[in-house]
């Protein structure tokens, strides 16, 4: 059996890469989570940048974390990050296999379930996807949390607690929205342990004050003015009062789904213990969701930092997990359940393929389906020679080059840059110091031609830059040539 459930885990891994467009190194987030690593590795690393990167770095552990695991382990980042992502994959088909144990009739429902958590999909306007194309703390801190579900409906609290602090140390604001929805579940189904969650509720909202009072979260109570806004305004996710009605919609369709499951389940007796509970505990992240709006509104900064649109996920999985029972099993008849369930399952495992399969060699031919490193080879080589450079150095690159390379400069060649046009606005929600000297630099750059000889130089003398990488020949001093790539002095 165990070697049954392990063939399925890698095949839960391998669908959910498929639909992820395959698995890369030094992508997206990834951007500021290297950086933040390498710097606990060597301090000597990114001293112009280090404003931007503590900005998110000092509220977490995850970067403590993950060096200290390199540094005993002596294992590469890029093999560390592989690893973890394996690792998050398989924390989430298990999380998936023990609910569905939990509350579905038939293996094959169960396994419907596993294959439908493989379609990934952005939860709309959340800054989040159900799955990611590379390792994230998110994700992982996310199956954590469903292993916890999982262990309150098997009531096993302390295994479920457990998760959650492990979570919260990986990503706390994904982890804080899990142990709200089972602390409520939790109150609910266990009157006993009431007074201990009190007590547990008082001394997180003394220490949250003490935390935002004098802690590393002092001034974030403030409103953030014009200038702040207008460096993350972009940012649709953080400020939900500015969806439209289709997004509302997608983001609130999970809601009915799930009460029309737990109803028709109830109806049909076949709830389990600590379902209601936890039902409830999801009902109440939609209210704490509505109840966060007005402080979204005024623009308070730790309101729109802590990003509570991220409950849509939680709720969009818990409605995943109804609508695969809906289809898989609902109140059908003894006689007819395991053939529904086996054609639901096959149904589903047969769409998970087809769409990963398109994911990958139709709508991203050119890319590998694994790459344990920088994936762009004029790109890898190019940023393996920055990292020769003076570590004090500072570059100048396309400002949307992650997007142009699957990397960004800090990620992949260890070096400063003036900027990361896709990553660094989000990094500015967390501080208004990063967020002005984000606007000066984009400023800067509307001003000045960058992949011009002039611009380049004036850009260098204005931020003290030392080297240009770019896609084509300029009149400059030419240091090194990566296949299409060059660059060159501009100091």
């Amino acid at each position: 059996m165990q070697n049954r459930h392990f063939a399925l885990g890698i095949f839960f891994v391998v669908l959910a890469t498929l639909n992820s467009a395959g698995y890369r190194y030094g992508a997206s987030d990834q951007a500021f989570y290297i950086p933040a690593v390498l710097r606990k590795l060597d301090p000597a690393l990114f001293p112009r940048d280090r404003l931007l990167i503590d900005a998110q770095g000092r509220l977490i552990l995850i970067d403590e974390i993950l060096a200290a695991v390199v540094q005993y382990t002596h294992i590469s980042i890029p093999h560390l990050f592989a690893v973890l992502y394996v690792a998050t994959l398989l924390l989430l088909f298990t999380a998936a296999i023990r609910l569905g144990a939990r509350l579905f009739r038939t293996r094959a429902a169960v396994l419907a379930l596993a294959a439908a958590l493989t379609l990934r999909h952005a939860v709309a306007k959340t800054g989040a996807n159900t799955l990611e194309g590379y390792f994230h703390p998110r994700q992982l801190s996310f199956a954590l949390g469903l292993l916890a579900v999982a262990g309150f409906l098997e009531r096993r609290g302390r295994l479920s607690a457990a998760l959650l602090v492990c979570a919260g140390l990986i990503h706390p604001t994904t982890a804080v929205w899990f142990a709200v929805w089972l602390g409520v579940a939790t109150w609910m189904e266990r009157p006993e342990l009431r007074r201990a969650l009190g007590a547990g509720v008082a001394a997180v909202a003394i220490a949250g004050a003490l935390v935002l009072w004098r802690g590393p979260l002092a001034g974030h109570l403030a409103r953030m003015d014009a200038g702040w806004l207008a460096v993350i305004g972009d940012r649709d996710y953080l400020f939900p009062l500015a969806w439209p009605l289709n997004v509302w919609f997608t983001n609130l369709i999970a809601i009915p789904i799930v009460l029309y499951g737990w109803r028709a389940r109830a109806r049909a007796n076949l709830t389990v213990p600590g379902e209601t509970p936890l039902v409830a505990g999801a009902m109440a992240l939609a209210v704490i969701f509505f109840a966060w709006l007005p402080f979204s509104a005024l623009h308070v900064a730790i309101a729109v930092q802590m990003q509570v649109t991220r409950v849509f996920w939680m709720i969009d999985c818990l409605g995943t997990v109804y609508l695969v029972w809906i289809i898989a099993e609902g109140t059908a008849p003894a006689h007819a359940l395991k053939k529904r369930a086996t054609i639901a399952a096959t149904a589903i495992v047969v769409l998970s393929v087809v769409r990963g399969l398109y994911s990958c060699f139709v709508q991203f031919p050119d890319r590998r389906i694994v790459s344990i490193d920088v994936s762009q080879p004029d790109w890898r080589d190019a940023m393996a020679w920055a990292q020769t450079t003076d570590p004090g150095s500072g570059w100048l690159a396309d400002p949307h080059h992650a997007a142009l390379y699957g990397s960004t400069v800090r990620a992949a060649g260890h070096r400063d840059v003036i900027i990361d046009q896709l990553k660094d606005p989000a990094i500015a929600m967390y501080d208004r110091e990063v967020a002005m000297r984000l606007a000066d630099r984009e400023r800067s750059l509307a001003e000045l031609a960058w992949n011009t000889p002039e611009g380049a130089r004036a850009l260098a003398r204005r931020y003290s830059l030392d080297y240009l990488v770019i896609d084509r020949r300029l009149d400059l001093p030419l240091e090194h040539q990566s296949g299409s790539l060059f660059i060159y002095r501009i100091r």
